[in-house]
Order: C-alpha cells, then structure tokens, then sequence
C-alpha cells in the first residue's frame, strides 16, 4: 500500500518540477529598447525598385517600414532575411539608426556597435541583443516582410 503512495507523490512532484521548469523565453528574448510594431509589407520583385533583391547576395534599405526603416538580404533566392535598422542595445534616438554598408549595419552612438546583416549578430561593440528579425517570406514573385 505504501509503494503506490510513495509513487504518486513521486509522480506529482515529477510533474510540478516540469510544469515550473518549462517556462517561456520570451521574456528573456524580449528587447527592452525596441518597441513591438505590427506590419505587413509585399515588395514585387518584377518592380525595377526591388530588382536587386533577385540575386543572391544583394540587399535592399527602406527607412518607410519598421522603427528606423528595414534591410532585406538576398540569401540564396529562397531565403531572404530582414531586420530593424535600430540598434537593439540603444533607446531608439537620432544616432540608434543603423547605417548599412556591405554585409555590416553600424550605429553613430559612439560606442562602436556593429552588426552583420547575414545573421543579425554583434560583430563589434558593447550590447547584449542581436539585430531585431522580422519575417520574410516570398510568394512567387512577391516578397512579404511582417512581424
């Protein structure tokens, strides 16, 4: 009688243990600079504007989307990436917007933050956040970026 007992308790504290340990890391993933912006936006890539976005490689600046504007990158013509142009370690201000030049997105803050446009990671600088992703998903010949 006392093996089923024993089991149970077992099994509850099992169970609690899992519940409390699977917790979200949404909080821990959430960037408390950048505020959260809803959008949608399709680029027609038969559009001369837009034309450079069918190679790989390339990438397109738009500062009319997003907090700062957003970078669209070219991967490999089935996977395109995008991301803010604000710095994420900085309270978005006048020297937060990211300038993109090659693969490498820059801040002016003076505190030499560098990110690559490929992967969104710091490449040099201080700061603990990665460049903010939005969503890309291109359908025939329409690219949609959303978040």
């Amino acid at each position: 009688m006392k093996k089923p007992f024993m089991q149970r308790i077992f099994l509850i504290f099992s169970l609690i243990f899992i519940f409390l340990g699977c917790s979200s890391d949404d909080d821990l993933r959430q960037n408390p600079y950048l505020p959260h912006l809803n959008f949608s936006v399709n680029f027609d890539l038969s559009l001369p504007e837009y034309n450079q976005l069918n190679f790989p490689g390339n990438k397109y600046v738009t500062r009319n989307y997003g907090i700062n504007g957003i970078v669209i990158f070219n991967l490999n013509n089935d996977q395109y990436l995008a991301f803010e142009l604000t710095d994420p370690n900085h309270v978005p201000q006048t020297c937060s917007s990211l300038t993109v030049t090659g693969t490498e997105a820059s801040c002016s803050c003076g505190d030499g933050n560098k990110y690559t446009i490929i992967t969104g990671q710091q490449i040099a600088g201080e700061g603990e956040y990665s460049l903010k992703p939005y969503r890309a998903q291109k359908i025939g010949g329409v690219l949609q970026i959303s978040n």
